[in-house]
């Protein structure tokens, strides 16, 4: 005989507080997607590579162009922040995100996609309420964080400096 499933109904009718808590558990066990490991990471390794390579040709792009190493390197890094918050805004870099999961997250394009995400879901709010108070909501403390504690170290190299230390 195959297992019996639990359903939803069947939670909030459970008799004790015990019983109903081994049906959530069994129901929440039920309805959890299982993750495929192996699939995932080669996903997220596809969808990675991918967005390396067209960063990879848009550098050798721009050198071919007459741009210096490093500037076409910058150049290629603007460029896919620019694609990242236009496939944002028409909704295909979440498809992306879905299918490569950190593969796409990882490089500077998933950054991109953060900050741009909450300002593209909160403009019916308005330029202030919405746009200008929600654009940081996932990339602001990155931001926060990132500026605070290279301002710490700072601080710690220049006592170290002026000690004679470094």
């Amino acid at each position: 005989m195959g297992e019996q499933r639990t359903t939803a109904k069947e939670v909030i009718h459970a008799g004790s507080d015990k019983l109903r808590d081994e049906k959530y558990n069994q129901y929440v066990k039920e309805k959890t997607p299982k993750p495929n490991l192996p699939l995932d990471m080669a996903k997220a390794f596809l969808t990675g590579g991918i967005i390396c390579t067209i960063g990879q040709g848009l550098t050798n792009l721009y050198m071919s162009m007459g741009a210096e190493k490093e500037a076409a390197a910058s150049f290629s890094t603007i460029s896919l922040i620019f694609l990242a918050i236009v496939l944002t805004g028409f909704h295909v870099f979440p498809e992306i995100a879905k299918f490569g999961g950190a593969g796409s997250v990882v490089p500077i394009t998933g950054f991109a996609n953060s900050v741009a995400a909450p300002a593209i879901e909160f403009q019916k709010e308005g330029q202030v309420f919405g746009i200008g108070c929600k654009i940081f909501t996932i990339a602001g403390p990155v931001i926060l964080y990132g500026i605070f504690s290279s301002w710490v170290l700072g601080l710690i190299y220049w006592i170290l400096k002026s000690m004679g230390v470094v």
